[in-house]
């Protein structure tokens, strides 16, 4: 009887040894899985060599990967773990080596539109801005490139205005931030993707080291015109609740991100380093405080997020700014009035006095 309980309990701890042995292959043929995705992903955007090369490339992946985690289920008694897996592992290695030799660079042929970089001399509260854009747009392709040089004096910095471009549906907006000046003069910092010649964006392509970061600062009828007037985005305006001593810290935060990007160029990531995240970065030096939030990632919802945090125009509730900060029509109606930063803003709360909840 003692044997047959023996037995019993041997046969039981050995189903339970098989069953954590399934679990821990399964879970590493998601890993491998997953591992074997992003390799896909990162071979297809920065595999060097001709098309043919590459697609060759990715299948010698892709199949070494099935193949591991064919080994990894395969977990019936007496079949022994063949050597796909250490095989995967090895490749794994060497394509994270050669991911970590692809660096940004500043010296590529650049689209028009990102071709300069922004640079900045800074002299007690003059500010002189080197390379500020100011296209004459017409269309997406027919435009008239402008590069000037611009003096502000950061006596005179008495607003920020926050701005969401929406292109992608509700939950992705591209992030400005305009500043405004006592003596009427605007301008407008954004980090964008720095598209070489003939590039398109993609969403994906950020991922994957396809863009480096650039941070352009523009005149307000260049690069809020071309979004709402030409591109038919949906466009959003917000004064941001700022006190006026923080004000200059915030602008020369943007300052000085573009002196580092100038120095040492970085990657454009579409989760981690992107328009938004840069706002988020430089607010939190002011107020450390500032709790993260997933709608620091679905960056259309970033209003809210400011809102939330006491960042806007204060008496109104959330869907009034919202209704009164959208200013596309405003826009159309302004066309390329010298007046056209006045005309968006008209009826936005913070900015027209006359405007009450």
């Amino acid at each position: 009887m003692l044997q047959l309980q023996s037995h019993a309990g041997d046969a039981l701890a050995s189903q339970h040894l098989a069953w954590y042995v399934y679990v821990l292959r399964a879970f590493l043929a998601l890993l491998v899985l997953g591992a074997c995705a992003w390799g896909a992903m990162a071979l297809g955007y920065r595999c060097p060599g001709p098309a043919p090369v590459r697609y060759l490339v990715i299948a010698l992946w892709v199949g070494l990967g099935v193949a591991a985690v064919i080994a990894l289920l395969r977990v019936r008694a007496g079949v022994p773990l063949k050597g796909w897996p250490l095989g995967f592992l090895i490749a794994m290695v060497v394509l994270a080596g050669w991911w970590q030799t692809i660096r940004p660079s500043n010296d590529r042929v650049w689209a028009t539109d990102v071709a300069q970089r922004l640079t900045s001399h800074v002299d007690g509260s003059h500010v002189t801005l080197h390379n500020v854009r100011n296209f004459e747009w017409r269309t997406a392709t027919d435009f008239t490139p402008r590069w000037e040089t611009r003096e502000y004096d950061l006596d005179n910095l008495v607003s920020a205005d926050l701005v969401l471009s929406y292109w992608m549906g509700p939950a992705i907006a591209h992030t400005l931030v305009s500043f405004g000046f006592s003596d009427g003069k605007r301008v407008v910092f954004s980090i964008e993707i720095r598209k070489k010649q003939g590039q398109r964006f993609s969403a994906v392509g950020g991922f994957f080291k396809d863009f480096e970061a650039t941070l352009v600062a523009a005149d307000e009828r260049d690069i809020l015109r071309v979004r709402s007037n030409v591109r038919g985005e949906t466009t959003y305006l917000y004064r941001l609740n700022i006190p006026p001593n923080a004000l200059r810290q915030v602008f020369l935060g943007y300052l000085e991100r573009a002196e580092e990007l100038d120095s040492e160029p970085a990657w454009y990531n579409t989760l981690t380093s992107n328009c938004t995240t840069i706002v988020f970065e430089i607010a939190r030096l002011i107020a450390p405080g500032l709790p993260l939030d997933y709608r620091l990632l679905l960056s259309g919802y970033f209003a809210e997020y400011a809102y939330d945090q006491g960042g806007l125009t204060p008496g109104f509730t959330y869907a009034q700014l919202q209704e009164r900060g959208n200013f596309v029509q405003r826009a159309l109606a302004a066309g390329d009035s010298p007046a056209f930063s006045t005309r968006i803003r008209e009826g936005v709360p913070g900015e027209d006095p006359k405007v009450t909840p």
